[in-house]
Parts: structure tokens; C-alpha cells; sequence
């Protein structure tokens, strides 16, 4: 089943218009609507009862609501989203581990809201970590066997402010190996499914987290993003993704992947959730020296109630296209939904103008360059003597070998073997050198068509989700589905990814996301376009993935 919109109106407007299938179908603003599939057969006709919601809702403010007003205990809460995440694993397989702690630390919350205690603003909000961030209490291994069973002695900066802001780390979710992959399928324990068809992949690096969120395991996680391992699967998962700026939050105790573009993000099911994590996440750290020291806004003020819009809310803004993202080798579906979304922001008053950079595809080849080459320093601490499990041998050196022979997959292999033959003596200069002189120009190029518009469009990838094992044995496919989003990662700027409509594939359809790209440090204009255009788009989208209904 497959929907593509044809048109998008503002929520006051009566009815939203879709083509389904060349039938024109007209949808009420109600909490349930009906499809009939037109083309079964007479025998094996069927309705397919589809849950819409009006609007995206942000779930970890209604948890602290209902903490407050005392509608919900945070035992309860906790109970109700460990039930889900039992219930569901074994369709999904989103975590590596679950926390053995969680309703404890749920019952020390009720006795300090007992004792009218003040409580942090992600009290009791079950959030879900990518297991390359460290945690003190449950084992982090990156996905790799070559971490199996280690336990930091310490949390990352990120997950240490989520846990000062009363959030409960509910469990580790999977992850391709060390961040390596675009699928999930590269994570040495288990294959992660996607909610919305259980054939697919979720996406990847982060398609744990992004799946934990999409199935409703969770209020919200954590994922890293080193060239769209958190906005890709926000796409092919029909979550909100945000990638931060490159310091905006912490790195420390992030397991290093290629350190000048890695960074610390969230999922979450609306815009608001979003802008709740980042608040929480955010700002300046001593214990990384890339951390930026600027301040860090109110990104919640730029969450704009629904009552206070009127009916063209973003006039003025300036959009750019980016053409190079919408041509030859896209799907068509995902062609469609982007040009749509671009067509309801002009509806809103926003100016949209294609853009060309005919220098955007460069950034694909510079990116697995600089990856692989920082990627084979960062993981020669893997030896099994510093960091790792560690194989028995007569020598030092053959111990090294066996213990990282043993220990890490075949696409980190891979990746190691291209980065350290990047920086070998006689390659310096041809592949690493000339990798970081296109890196300069990719950040030039989007600095200055940002000077002309606020922010930038693009579809996330190619294609929507695709089926697990369809590019297990090609890695240069699975490497050209980030085409539209390392070069972010290159120059360092935020993007926002917030879904926007669905593509033809799998009984109800896929998922596809938008992604926003905006200016050095500016999250709180992405997160404040893309709360109006979630809270003002047709209802073309379920409140939750198949499998969850």
C-alpha cells in the first residue's frame, strides 16, 4: 500500500486530499479513518483500519505532566514501557541490553514526588542509549565482540546530564559495529528490524535507537552521527532526528568512530522531544576539547503553540532545494514527498528556491576517506592488551593480530584496511591530503548558499527502507545511500530530519524523511521550522508503525 500526497493543507482547513493507488481519497480530521486496498480481489478483499493522529505530540512532556498532576506513577510509567519493550524485542531486536534498574530508580522518583521533592525536567522519561555511549551501570560494547561484557567505570558527558535531568536509562540499543554501516545489519550480536516492516532494515548506525523509538520501547534515545547514522534511520523509521552541531554536545565517552565528524544526537516522536533532549544534552564539557563554549538557548521557546501561528507562518524564511538530491538513481516516491513538503512550506509563506551545488556528490568519496583514515587510528586501541578481549599467543604482536582478527567484523576490517592505506607514506598526499582540500570546499559551498537562504532541503536517502540482506555483499551501494548526508558531517552543521510523507513498499507503505540543514549553531530555527511543519501537515502519517498497532 502506498500514499503519495497531492495535496497538503493547513490544519484549520477542512479534510486532507490523497492518491492512493490513482484514487482520490478524501480523509477527515478523526482519530480513525479506513482504506479500502481497490486492488484485491473480490475474494481477498479487506479494510485496513489505520490509526492517524491529528498531531505529533510531544510524549515526554505528557509523562512529566501526568508525574506532576499525579495521574501517572513513575513505577507505572516505567512498567507500561518495559511491558512494550518486553513485548516487542522479539520482532524488533532494538537492544542489546535492558536495564536491570529502571524500576527501582522509578519508586526513588515516587518517594521524591511523595515528598513534593523538585524533579528534573526528564524525570522518569524512559530513554533508550546507542551502545557506543558509555554507560557506568550496563555494559557498552559498540556492537563489537571485541568489547563483549565491558562495563565503563564511568557514563558519557551526554548520558551523565540525562541521568542529572531525571532521565531513566532504560537499556542499550544495537548499532552497527563501532558506528560502520548503514543498516544496523553490521552489529556483531543481532539484526535490528524496522517497526514499519520487519523484513527491512531500520537504518543505521543508530537504527536501534531509532527503531526502539518508532515501536515505542521508548520516550526517546540517544544515537551518534558520523555521516547520517542518526538521520537516515530517523527516515526510514518515520521518527524526528536531530544531528547537532559539531560541539554543540559533548563527545566524551563516545567511542570514537572518526572524531572530527562524529557527534552526539537524538530521536524522539515529535519536534518537541527533540528540543527536550538537546536541552538536556547540550553545552559546553572540559573533558572534551572540541566542545563548543557558546551558549546554549532555550531550544524549547522556539516551539511555537499551535494557537499562536497564523496562516502564514513562515513567511519570510528562505528554503533551498538542493537539486542534486532529487535527480537521477532517487526513488521516485521519495522524489514526490520531498518536492511535496517543499510545496506545503510555500503554502506556510516560506520562499522556495532550487539550488545547484555542482560540487555536492565530491563529498562522498572525501568522506570515506577522512572516515576510514581516522577510523584506523581511533580503533588500533582494540588490541586486546589496552582495550578488548584478548587472544591467547606466544608473542605480542600475534596476540595483537589474533585478538583483532577474532574480535572485529568484516566491515571494520575493511574500513581499517582503507584508512591506514590512506595515510601510508606515498598515499598521504593523494587520498587523505586531497580528501581534506575537498572537505574545504564542500564547507564552503554549503557557508555560502546559506548565506543566501536560511536553510537548506534534501531528501536523507535514496531510497526508502530497504530489505535486510538486499546490500549485505555490496558495500558501495550501501556506501552511496549517504550521498545526502556526509557532507553535513563534512562542514560541521545541524540537520534536522522530521518524517514527511510515505513511499510504495511493504503492506502499509514506508516511511520518508526531510531532512533541514541550517546554520552553524542554529538548531533553534531547524527545530522551530520543523516544529510548524510537523504541527501543520496533512495527516498522511500513523501515530505509530505497523507493527506497534
Amino acid at each position: 500500500m502506498a500514499f503519495r500526497t497531492s495535496a497538503l493543507t493547513l490544519p484549520h482547513q477542512v479534510g486532507y486530499a490523497f492518491c492512493f493507488r490513482g484514487q482520490a481519497l478524501k480523509l477527515s480530521t478523526k482519530k480513525i479513518w479506513l482504506v479500502r486496498n481497490s486492488s484485491a480481489s473480490a475474494s481477498s478483499s479487506y479494510e485496513n483500519l489505520i490509526v492517524a493522529q491529528a498531531r505529533p505530540a510531544s510524549v515526554i512532556r505528557k509523562i512529566r505532566e501526568d508525574l506532576e498532576n499525579r495521574e501517572r506513577s513513575a513505577v507505572e510509567v516505567m512498567e507500561d514501557y518495559l511491558t512494550r519493550l518486553r513485548e516487542r524485542e522479539p520482532h524488533v531486536q532494538s537492544f542489546l541490553h535492558v536495564s536491570e534498574t529502571a524500576l527501582e530508580e522509578a519508586k526513588q522518583l515516587d518517594d521524591k514526588l511523595a515528598q513534593n521533592a523538585k524533579i528534573g525536567p526528564l524525570a522518569g522519561v524512559p530513554i533508550a542509549v546507542k551502545d557506543n555511549l558509555c554507560t557506568k551501570d550496563m555494559p557498552s560494547t559498540g556492537g563489537s565482540k571485541i568489547l563483549e561484557g565491558y562495563r565503563p567505570p564511568y557514563d558519557a558527558t551526554a548520558v551523565r546530564k540525562l541521568r542529572e535531568s531525571g532521565a531513566v536509562i532504560v537499556g542499550k540499543t544495537n548499532m552497527d559495529e563501532f558506528g560502520m554501516g548503514s543498516t544496523t545489519e553490521g552489529s556483531a550480536y543481532k539484526v535490528t528490524a524496522n517497526p514499519w516492516d520487519t523484513s527491512r532494515v531500520p537504518g543505521g548506525s543508530s537504527g536501534g535507537s531509532a527503531a526502539a523509538v518508532a515501536a515505542k520501547q521508548c520516550a526517546g534515545a540517544l544515537g551518534s552521527d558520523t555521516g547520517g547514522s542518526i538521520r537516515q534511520p530517523a527516515s526510514f523509521c518515520g521518527v524526528v532526528g536531530l544531528k547537532p552541531t559539531y560541539g554543540r554536545v559533548s563527545r566524551s565517552g563516545l567511542m570514537a568512530y572518526a572524531s572530527s565528524l562524529d557527534v552526539v544526537g537524538c530521536f524522539g516522536t515529535s519536534v518537541e522531544d527533540v528540543a527536550i533532549l538537546l536541552q538536556s544534552i547540550a553545552g559546553h564539557d572540559r573533558s572534551d576539547s572540541t566542545s563548543s563554549s557558546k551558549d546554549v538557548p532555550s531550544f524549547l521557546e522556539t516551539i511555537t503553540p499551535m494557537d499562536k501561528l497564523n496562516s502564514k507562518p513562515l513567511a519570510r524564511v528562505k528554503f533551498g532545494l538542493i537539486k542534486e538530491t532529487l535527480g537521477e538513481g532517487v526513488d521516485l516516491d521519495v522524489v514526490t514527498a520531498i518536492r511535496s513538503a517543499a510545496e506545503h512550506l510555500e503554502n506556510l509563506g516560506a520562499q522556495i528556491t532550487e539550488v545547484e551545488m555542482p560540487k555536492f556528490s565530491l563529498g562522498l568519496p572525501a568522506y570515506y576517506v577522512l572516515a576510514a583514515s581516522e577510523a584506523s587510528s581511533n580503533l588500533s586501541r582494540y588490541d586486546g592488551a589496552r582495550y578488548g578481549k584478548r587472544e591467547d599467543a606466544q608473542e605480542l604482536v600475534m596476540m595483537y593480530g589474533k585478538s583483532r582478527d577474532k574480535g572485529l567484523g568484516t566491515e571494520v576490517k575493511r574500513r581499517i584496511l582503507m584508512g591506514t592505506y590512506a595515510l601510508s607514506a606515498g598515499y598521504y598526499d593523494a587520498f587523505y591530503k586531497r580528501a581534506q582540500q575537498v572537505r574545504k570546499i564542500i564547507q564552503t559551498d554549503l557557508e555560502d548558499v546559506l548565506q543566501r537562504v536560511d536553510v537548506l532541503l534534501s531528501a536523507v536517502a535514496p531510497t526508502p527502507a530497504y530489505k535486510i540482506g538486499e546490500k549485505a555483499d555490496d558495500p558501495l551501494a550501501m556506501y552511496a545511500g549517504d550521498l545526502m548526508t556526509v557532507n553535513v558531517n563534512l562542514a560541521g552543521l545541524p540537520a534536522l530530519v522530521v518524517p514527511c510523507g510515505m513511499a510504495e513498499g511493504g503492506q502499509f507503505g514506508l516511511p520518508v524523511g526531510l531532512q533541514m540543514v541550517g546554520k552553524s549553531f542554529d538548531e533553534e530555527k531547524l527545530l522551530h521550522l520543523g516544529h510548524i511543519f510537523e504541527q501543520t501537515a496533512a495527516d498522511w502519517r500513523r501515530s505509530v508503525a505497523p507493527l506497534v498497532q
